[in-house]
């Protein structure tokens, strides 16, 4: 199906380009959203004579996305939550707990703009990609931890997944001797 395109669609074409789509692209995602018109003449004159309130509202839009981004960009966010001393965790960090988090901090950002191709699993720095615009790209860094305080030490550049960083136990150093008492007698079951 061939559609006129009434805002710039990555991957697919800027706004008033007539592309070709899937049927059920057109018919389940750009019309319904309003992304798109399908192309006819009747359509092609009412696209030129909106054009322009089309590309005011567009640059509205933009400008609203690049104030969003000046506050956002480079920023880092603590996600608080419960993690094995690996550092896998027993949940996960999906698209909406960051968008659950960046409401809390006063943004406003919805969950399809949200780029995080699998869930988040593990503890550690994760830089995620927020697209606040078609033409408006930022990044965040995500900084999941158990608590606040290895947060912070995170944030340091320390890694928490082993013993000693979890309990302050080296693990290299530890011998045999800490475990088993070399003064036992294995013949006790004879006994």
């Amino acid at each position: 199906m061939d559609v006129i395109l009434l805002e710039r669609i990555a991957k697919l074409g800027q706004m008033g380009e007539t592309v070709k789509v899937r049927d059920g692209f057109a018919r389940n995602y750009l019309l319904p959203l309003g992304k798109a018109l399908r192309a006819n003449e009747a359509n092609k004159k009412r696209f030129e004579s909106e054009r322009s309130t089309l590309e005011a509202r567009n640059l509205e839009r933009k400008s609203e996305a690049q104030s969003v981004a000046e506050k956002l960009d480079g920023k880092s966010f603590v996600v608080v939550r419960s993690a094995g001393e690996t550092g896998q965790m027993y949940g996960s960090v999906a698209a909406r707990d960051i968008v659950e988090v960046l409401a809390a901090e006063g943004f406003n950002i919805g969950r399809n703009q949200v780029e995080l191709n699998t869930p988040i699993k593990a503890i550690g720095l994760h830089k995620v990609v927020l697209h606040l615009h078609a033409e408006v790209e930022i990044t965040i860094e995500l900084n999941v931890a158990r608590s606040a305080e290895e947060a912070e030490r995170q944030l340091k550049g320390e890694s928490l997944t082993s013993a000693d960083a979890i309990y302050g136990v080296d693990e290299d150093a530890l011998k045999p001797e800490d475990f088993f008492d070399p003064e036992a007698d294995g013949e006790d079951e004879d006994a």
